[in-house]
């Protein structure tokens, strides 16, 4: 079986990915029932599965499908908590869009 890339993006990226599944890493900045909103370089509304269970303030990467209104559907995700370093995971997302030779996006 093949293997299959979901690409890191930031909230800059998501309008090239509406259908496909990506991978975000950001902030909780606000739960509203089953939505939280993302901050990753931007704002994302993503829309929380059941086994959610993310927590204002902290970091969560979440894997998910980009909507056409540019929310994300959540199929996965896990808190990584306070201590993440933004600024790391942006640049792992333009490295891999500068390089995108070297990953299997497409």
């Amino acid at each position: 079986m093949e293997a299959i890339a979901n690409p890191r993006i930031t909230c800059a990226y998501l309008n090239s990915y509406v259908g496909k599944n990506v991978i975000v890493v950001g902030k909780v900045i606000q739960l509203r029932g089953d939505e939280a909103l993302i901050d990753a370089d931007g704002n994302i509304t993503a829309h929380l599965n059941r086994e959610a269970h993310l927590s204002a303030g902290n970091g969560v990467q979440i894997i998910g499908k980009v909507n056409p209104d540019l929310s994300i559907k959540v199929l996965s995700s896990l808190d990584l908590g306070t201590s993440v370093d933004y600024n790391l995971a942006n640049s792992v997302v333009e490295i891999s869009h500068q390089h995108r030779s070297l990953f299997s996006y497409d």
